[in-house]
């Protein structure tokens, strides 16, 4: 690794023109997808499509001023940051704070407009994570240390997403968090311990709700309750089948038209592959492959322990949802309710996850690569 923090180069550019690509190829799709639904609902088929445009444009501005910021300022705010986000957690579930929508109990409003909680969680997690695993990886290998006090925090705050209840961020939150502690040297035998403690709690959520366990059985079968549990997987399915090799054409899906429910957020995927077909949407996927292949080579290359951890941990947290969102969608995992980064339509999680990417694009910049 570099060890001269001082020196900055150039940003990468290949990460920021795949940031770009992947934003207008989102915008597009969104005005596609979403074109009927704004029509029938506002009279206006650009509806969607205009806020998507404003949420993306104030999202590049938050990625250019937070890559102007030297990536060593976070750890200086790790704390603060992530008690923030704890206070916003629990004021998200208070009655009349808390709004509802899709029944869970996830956003708060501020004005106009409205911020999810959970999603700025994930980033301060971990910020969090890569300045301790940074400053004290020697406490790693140690379970009552290092591993159990961090798996305390972690679920503390997976806890508090479920009261919502919000599985799919949850989840990604966790995974990410495993990665960071893996990465930075936690031993397997912890995992194993871990493994074990996650069964139980699965059990334990199927047993908590069982709704859980009809999501399930409908991604084993969901013709068994086609027009329940399994109507959003059968519909997916049923826009991803025709499109083939070339698609039906841009703007020619025909589940759109009412029989996938919003087309534009959770499963925009199934209209980017009915649309634009394998081609398309194998493209999409190349350039997602990009972006882990450049923000993995940044992380590994990095000046330090702690921009290389904070640079695994914001790569591995868009990419596993990009990987669970098109598994749910294609029919290989349950329905999470994750949305697709950069393409799904929605304000906190575009505009976070643009800002989370100016935090590795400054790490770049103290690279060689």
């Amino acid at each position: 690794m570099n060890k001269n923090k001082s020196s900055q180069s150039t940003p990468d550019f290949i990460l920021i023109a795949v940031i770009l690509s992947l934003l207008l190829f989102g915008i597009i799709m969104v005005y596609s997808a979403s074109s009927i639904w704004a029509d029938y609902k506002f009279g206006d088929s650009l509806y969607f499509a205009k806020r998507q445009l404003l949420f993306a444009t104030i999202g590049l501005f938050a990625m250019y001023g937070v890559s102007q910021i030297p990536y060593h300022t976070w750890r200086y705010y790790a704390k603060p940051i992530l008690l923030a986000c704890f206070v916003l957690l629990i004021l998200v579930l208070v009655p009349g704070v808390g709004l509802v929508r899709g029944g869970a109990r996830s956003w708060i409003g501020v004005g106009a407009f409205s911020i999810q909680p959970a999603e700025f969680m994930k980033l301060a997690l971990v910020i969090f994570l890569a300045t301790y695993l940074a400053e004290k990886q020697k406490f790693i290998t140690s379970l009552k240390q290092g591993f159990l006090p961090l798996l305390l925090l972690i679920f503390t705050a997976f806890g508090l997403i479920m009261l919502q209840p919000d599985l799919g961020t949850g989840m990604v939150i966790v995974l990410t968090c495993f990665i960071l502690l893996f990465v930075a040297g936690a031993k397997i035998s912890h995992f194993i311990f871990l493994g074990l403690l996650g069964v139980a709690g699965f059990i334990g959520l199927i047993a908590s709700a069982p709704y859980r366990i009809n999501r399930i059985t409908a991604f084993l079968n969901p013709w068994e309750d086609p027009l329940g549990n399994g109507f959003q997987i059968i519909q997916s399915l049923y826009a991803i089948g025709p499109g083939g090799l070339f698609g039906l054409g841009m703007g020619n899906s025909l589940q759109k038209f009412f029989y996938l429910p919003e087309p534009h957020n959770d499963f925009i995927f199934a209209i980017v592959a009915e649309e634009l077909g394998f081609i398309g949407a194998g493209f999409l996927v190349i350039l997602f492959f990009l972006l882990l292949w450049r923000g993995m080579r940044i992380g590994l290359s990095a000046a330090d322990k702690f921009g290389s951890l904070l640079a695994i941990g914001i790569t591995s947290m868009i990419s596993l949802q990009v990987i669970i969102n098109i598994s749910v969608v294609i029919g290989l995992i349950p329905v999470t309710g994750i949305t697709l980064p950069f393409l799904s339509y929605g304000g906190s999680s575009l505009t976070l996850t643009l800002a989370s990417v100016g935090i590795v694009i400054n790490i770049s910049k103290y690279c060689k690569i």
